[in-house]
């Protein structure tokens, strides 16, 4: 076998990145420190703590603005703003949190040195990342061997998940077809060519992709045992979907779904269904006291510009088939539906101008803290769907109705990794990402989830 070259994995490159953002930040201030006059901020032992607090911002306001966005990560321009965004929201949490950290400086010039060492140690980091580690030599390069149906598909859509996955070439393991494979991005070798294209490409990893096991040929079967006899990475397609998008793809599952479905064990675990209770009922406290005080204002400009009732509610799909009233602000116009159930889509004239605001701003989502409070919604989970769109979806999308073993939430995974869905396309991705959440649900996965909403509101990333 030929020699591969280093590869760095999705969530290795996710460590990388938090890792050498914080030594790149406490190098620039050590530095500053040692050769000029800034004193606000010493990298000595009896300062471990202020080390500290400034580590745990730059981390959690670095995954709000997304500078853990692999895809966004590869280019320097793609995150400049996202640099700035974390080193000034950083900095303002550091200076007002005394408590935790140093006392304001009576020099003012210290605060701009700190915040420029900062914004420096950062930019020089992401620009050694995006010019290095990103680079050819350290792409992962891959075969395909399996059914040629899907190949394209599975070609771009790997290659906008992971850059850094590159695919060199399939082989059809099949009984060969009359008519070629009209496919030009990728050459096709021919299954006796495994072992010279692994040594001729440099390739560490051979992704399998048949949908029917039985189906391929020997050649290519005894070819495989060989090389995991050899130790040679192999995986399967569907599995390595799941890692690099993070999504689940339903529509690539036939009758063995059970094989790779397994549910998260957090979904039965008592203790973890106890703290995540208590954790979104007062979340909901929270977000009514908000709401309330807010009301007034959105009441006013309500009456003046929507004309019409406030508040509406509307069936939706709870956990286990359950119907419930959800209950938001109005953002559509007084009988927008008086023809019947549409998809809302982008540009929906339906939708008023306050209307439009307050889905961008997800300020008509406050209401649902009482749905919350009342157990028929949860803080997170897939979002409800309205009975007549289940009943049409569970039509066309597999395991559809597989989202209801949970109770549905106020955000979600797939809120936090989609636009809004107008469509059954949109609906099928949705799907893949509520599916990814029910079988990793867990502790991490709800922290990561709520930290990305916030990201979402920030940019305005609403419906």
């Amino acid at each position: 076998m030929g020699k591969s070259g280093i590869h760095f994995n999705l969530s290795e490159r996710k460590i990388l990145l938090r890792v050498f953002d914080m030594l790149f930040t406490l190098l620039v201030l050590y530095l500053l420190s040692r050769s000029t006059y800034f004193d606000y901020f010493k990298i000595i032992k009896e300062h471990w703590s202020w080390v500290a607090v400034l580590m745990f911002y730059l981390s959690i306001f670095g995954t709000i603005f997304e500078l853990y966005d692999l895809e966004k990560s590869s280019k320097i321009e793609k995150i400049a703003s996202g640099i700035v965004l974390t080193t000034s929201v950083t900095v303002l949490f550091y200076l007002f949190t005394p408590y935790f950290t140093p006392e304001l400086p009576d020099n003012r010039h210290q605060i701009l040195l700190f915040y420029f060492a900062i914004l420096i140690g950062l930019f020089l980091w992401r620009s050694i990342y995006s010019l290095f580690i990103v680079a050819p030599r350290f792409y992962k390069k891959v075969l395909i061997i399996g059914e040629t149906s899907n190949i394209e598909r599975i070609i771009e859509t790997f290659k906008i998940a992971d850059p850094n996955y590159h695919i060199v070439g399939f082989i059809d393991s099949e009984a060969h077809n009359a008519q070629p494979v009209k496919f030009n991005a990728i050459p096709e070798y021919k299954p006796t060519a495994i072992p010279h294209v692994i040594n001729k490409e440099g390739v560490s990893e051979i992704l399998v992709a048949s949908y029917n096991t039985e189906n391929i040929i020997t050649e290519v079967y005894y070819a495989l045992v060989k090389l995991l006899e050899n130790g040679f990475p192999i995986n399967e397609y569907i599995k390595t979907y799941e890692e690099l998008t993070q999504r689940f793809p339903v529509q690539f599952v036939g009758q063995d779904f059970y094989r790779y479905f397994p549910f998260s064990k957090s979904g039965q675990n008592r203790l973890y269904l106890f703290f995540h209770r208590i954790v979104e009922f007062l979340f909901a406290l929270i977000g009514l006291v908000f709401g309330c005080a807010i009301i007034p204002i959105i009441f006013i400009i309500n009456f003046f510009v929507n004309q019409g009732s406030l508040f509406y509610t509307q069936d939706r799909i709870g956990k286990n088939g359950k119907v419930f009233k959800i209950i938001k602000f109005r953002t559509m116009i007084m009988d927008a539906e008086k023809s019947g159930a549409v998809w809302a889509k982008k540009g929906d004239k339906r939708i008023t101008p306050f209307g439009k605001f307050l889905r961008y701003s997800r300020l008509d989502e406050i209401p649902q803290f009482i749905n919350i409070i009342k157990g028929d919604m949860s803080l997170i989970g897939p979002r409800p769907e309205r009975p007549f769109f289940v009943r049409e979806l569970s039509q066309v999308l597999p395991f559809y109705e597989t989202r209801h073993i949970v109770k549905p939430g106020l955000t979600g995974w797939a809120q936090v990794k989609t636009r809004y869905g107008s469509s059954i396309n949109d609906s099928l991705l949705k799907l893949q990402y509520d599916l990814y959440y029910i079988k990793h649900r867990n502790l991490f996965l709800d922290v990561n989830i709520l930290i990305k909403t916030m990201s979402t509101v920030i940019f305005y990333r609403g419906q």
